[in-house]
């Protein structure tokens, strides 16, 4: 069931995109703006509307950690904002000056990816804010582009049809023509899916074009295979050109928007159409899932954004642990891990634990000294927090997956080596028993019963 709780309607012209981060929705328009809405309630930031892009905004993107905010313009630059205050950090012009048409942040938001409407796209280092490197596709503008969830490769897709694989290091690695009319939009899953066949992983894509279809893709990215895209099938719900599409956070689903007025909620692994949508009056240009709870937002060229919520029995990665998901913590993603950080008010620390890699089996095993040393957060007391999550985890793991008997029954602490010793009943019958335990082991010892 998909439910509109809330519609926004403060830009003046077209809307071009909406984003997500854990706590804002962030929208851009044809009218010049971005403004910017807080999660809780929907209402707008103090800040917003944010204003300085001399033409038309096409397209917006929250880093991972959620403190910056990209945005792309007509008037051939990209610029990066504050999130928290609104300040505007930096402009990015494009080479060529040529209208940037979509920017993305890398998965640990050390790059900034903008492509134009004459082809070229363009890696910036957001540290340094210099361009780090630069290409271009033939025989087209740049319209849509997507990060691999480890940063290692990134799509692009152009209004000739095609969907081109590129290393970190700008090297173009795959084309394929995906697309007869042009490629309108594409997306990453942050979840791998498996191959029944060989059992190797994949990444899953989505595109959407011109030509009113849908198209879901599998990617391998190995050194040693270097790149395989392989098609997986096509959706053929809308009756127009598809202008968006995006995976739910778990992939489950993918939602679309198209000319046809209608949003689309499919279920990824059938296919299957799970609702339509068509409160919007005017073509629907975007559609964004939010990172970790059932919210979609859809905008449309009706100059409104509806905000929708979802109740399909759908868990998210945060949900792991209480939701008695079959994933076990050790064998979280370093997506799994991000839910979870935003899930317990640690949001801030997203960017820095997929930086440094931190997956389900790396998080278990964090401590003060690494914390410190290797993640290099010098407050104590953040230290301490992020540690008493931790540990509230693991005592959830030992609540919900450790036999009774291996227990304390004093402490209900897990024992390294428990041993219980068992006596006939008719000797118990004669003796008194009592429990020593040393949180270690777990004896029976007999006493003498005297009359």
């Amino acid at each position: 069931m998909a439910t509109l709780i809330h519609t926004l309607a403060d830009h003046s012209d077209d809307v071009n995109y909406c984003a997500f981060s854990t706590s804002c929705l962030a929208t851009c328009s044809l009218d010049k703006t971005i403004r910017v809405y807080s999660l809780s309630d929907f209402t707008e930031l103090p800040y917003s509307p944010l204003e300085g892009h001399a033409y038309a905004v096409h397209c917006c993107c929250f880093s991972p950690s959620g403190r910056v905010l990209a945005s792309c313009s007509t008037d051939g630059t990209a610029a990066l904002w504050d999130s928290r205050d609104g300040r505007r950090l930096a402009v990015l012009q494009q080479p060529g000056a040529s209208p940037v048409r979509v920017c993305r942040f890398s998965p640990e938001a050390t790059y900034l990816l903008a492509g134009a409407a004459d082809g070229s796209v363009v890696l910036w280092n957001v540290q340094s804010l210099k361009l780090y490197r630069s290409g271009k596709v033939k025989g087209g503008s740049l319209m849509a582009c997507a990060f691999s969830p480890n940063g290692n490769f990134f799509v692009t897709g152009s209004s000739s049809g095609d969907l081109t694989i590129w290393d970190d290091k700008m090297r173009c690695l795959y084309n394929e023509k995906a697309h007869d009319l042009g490629v309108t939009c594409c997306d990453i899953s942050s979840h791998p899916v498996s191959d029944s066949e060989n059992g190797v992983k994949y990444f899953q894509m989505a595109s959407c074009g011109q030509d009113n279809q849908i198209k879901l893709w599998l990617i391998l990215f190995a050194d040693f295979l270097g790149v395989q895209l392989k098609y997986k099938c096509t959706l053929n719900g809308h009756s127009a050109p598809v202008l968006a599409c995006a995976f739910s956070c778990d992939g489950r689903l993918i939602v679309s928007g198209s000319v046809d007025k209608c949003v689309i909620i499919y279920e990824t692994s059938t296919g299957n159409i799970l609702h339509t949508l068509s409160q919007h009056t005017r073509y629907v240009t975007t559609c964004a899932f939010a990172p970790h709870s059932l919210l979609l937002a859809t905008g449309s060229m009706d100059k409104t954004v509806h905000i929708w919520q979802l109740d399909l029995k759908q868990p998210c990665a945060g949900d792991t642990v209480e939701n008695e998901s079959k994933v076990a913590v050790q064998d979280w993603s370093e997506d799994d891990v991000s839910a979870w950080l935003c899930t317990q008010d640690l949001a801030d620390f997203v960017g820095l634990f997929k930086m440094n890699n931190i997956d389900g089996k790396e998080l278990l095993n964090l401590t003060k000294e690494s914390l410190a040393n290797e993640l290099k957060i010098e407050s104590l007391g953040l230290r301490s927090k992020v540690l008493k999550k931790i540990e509230e985890l693991r005592m959830t793991m030992i609540s919900v997956s450790v036999p009774d008997e291996f227990l304390c029954p004093i402490t209900r602490e897990l024992m390294n080596d428990p041993v219980i010793a068992t006596v006939l009943d008719m000797y118990l019958e004669k003796l008194g028993e009592s429990f020593s335990c040393n949180h270690q082991r777990l004896c029976l010892i007999p006493q003498v019963v005297t009359n």
